[in-house]
């Protein structure tokens, strides 16, 4: 569900003040037939900010299995990351770890890795490493990945060779297996 399905035209800004937000953030999740689902991902804009704390209020009574934080390597994304990890501390919302996105670019040709976004302060891990957060692991540039988007197919399955899509199987793999232990712990309290 998104947003964008709501509005007119795909160019059209959506110019909505906090009441008006929170409450399609409430019907989404209220009034939408999710079905039988294993996992909800909400995938939010950078930052703090009432949208939120409303997500957090709303999905409480649902036991939110946690939050996956996606930053890229440079010190600017860092600092927003870290004030996002510090929100999650203040409103009891479990980290189940940070993703590095458009860490290095491998070339398809030559193998060869480069860094074009330098993690000038050590990048998501070095955070992750002083703050005591789980790195869930780094996703390296593929033109691919935009190329599969702007069509609508799947990467993993377009790309099955790429070392984004080896990233990706691994950090699914530790978000799966956050998720697991974590309701295995939930049944196990409730016994």
């Amino acid at each position: 569900m998104s947003v964008g399905f709501l509005l007119s035209s795909p160019d059209d800004a959506v110019i909505w003040r906090g009441p008006k937000k929170n409450g399609l953030i409430k019907q989404f999740l209220r009034d939408v037939d999710w079905g039988e689902i294993d996992y909800l991902i909400v995938d939010t804009p950078p930052g703090t900010s009432d949208e939120h704390l409303s997500i957090v209020q709303y999905l409480s009574a649902a036991h939110i299995g946690g939050a996956v934080i996606i930053t890229t390597p440079q010190e600017v994304s860092l600092q927003d990351v870290r004030k996002e990890i510090n929100f999650c501390h203040k409103v009891k919302l479990p980290i189940i770890g940070v993703v590095e996105n458009m860490s290095g670019f491998i070339c398809p040709k030559c193998k060869n890795e480069s860094q074009i976004f330098p993690p000038t302060t050590g990048g998501a891990e070095k955070m992750c490493q002083n703050l005591n957060v789980s790195f869930l692991g780094k996703v390296p540039l593929d033109p691919q990945i935009g190329k599969s988007c702007d069509k609508g197919q799947s990467f993993l399955s377009e790309a099955p060779e790429s070392p984004a899509t080896s990233s990706y199987g691994n950090i699914i793999q530790r978000i799966q297996e956050y998720c697991d232990q974590r309701h295995f712990q939930e049944e196990k309290s409730n016994v």
